[in-house]
């Protein structure tokens, strides 16, 4: 069986490949309709592998789990709109983005818990910017992808100077679910 990515070097770190073509070959049967279970965005974005010397490059699959993430939304878009129709997904996204607003209404520096004392978290004008963003696409269609909210990086900061992280992760994951059944 050839290798679905390429390795890095013995001296370097990359995923598990064994780990990677276990869940890629997981993930095709589940797509394929071989295997009875759902695999949910959520599921491909909490997808996490062992780093090993040789393994897999990051890069190449991450960018192939965001493409198996698209791909599973847009056929859930397309059975669902083949059952409900075109503007009920539309309505269920709008719901979904909705729930994001509870959120953007707040003021910058207070958006999400800081994070713990002594704990590192993401730098709070950082997240605000890109929840600036979000607003700027929800209330005047200001261009922004998926992509771009996956790829954003924070500066890191300490206790109550940055945003504690999961919430923050929770709440961009699903952001990129809403923008993914748009685009």
């Amino acid at each position: 069986m050839s290798a679905l990515f390429s390795t890095v070097s013995k001296v370097r770190n990359g995923y598990d490949p064994e780990e990677v073509d276990e869940f890629f070959d997981h993930a095709r049967q589940v797509y394929e309709g071989k295997k009875p279970e759902r695999l949910t965005s959520t599921d491909i974005q909490v997808s996490m592998f062992d780093l090993v010397r040789g393994g897999y490059d990051t890069h190449e699959v991450d960018a192939a789990l965001d493409r198996l993430e698209g791909a599973f939304i847009a056929r859930q878009r397309a059975e669902y709109v083949a059952v409900n129709g075109q503007q009920a997904w539309m309505n269920a996204l709008a719901e979904r983005a909705r729930s994001l607003y509870g959120r953007l209404g707040r003021p910058d520096g207070e958006r999400f818990a800081p994070a713990g004392r002594g704990e590192s978290g993401y730098d709070m004008d950082d997240v605000d910017d890109l929840c600036d963003r979000l607003v700027a696409y929800f209330d005047r269609q200001e261009p922004i992808t998926a992509a771009e909210i996956r790829s954003a990086t924070f500066a890191r900061r300490r206790g109550k100077d940055g945003y504690a992280e999961a919430p923050v992760d929770a709440f961009f994951a699903r952001a990129i679910e809403v923008l993914l059944g748009v685009e």
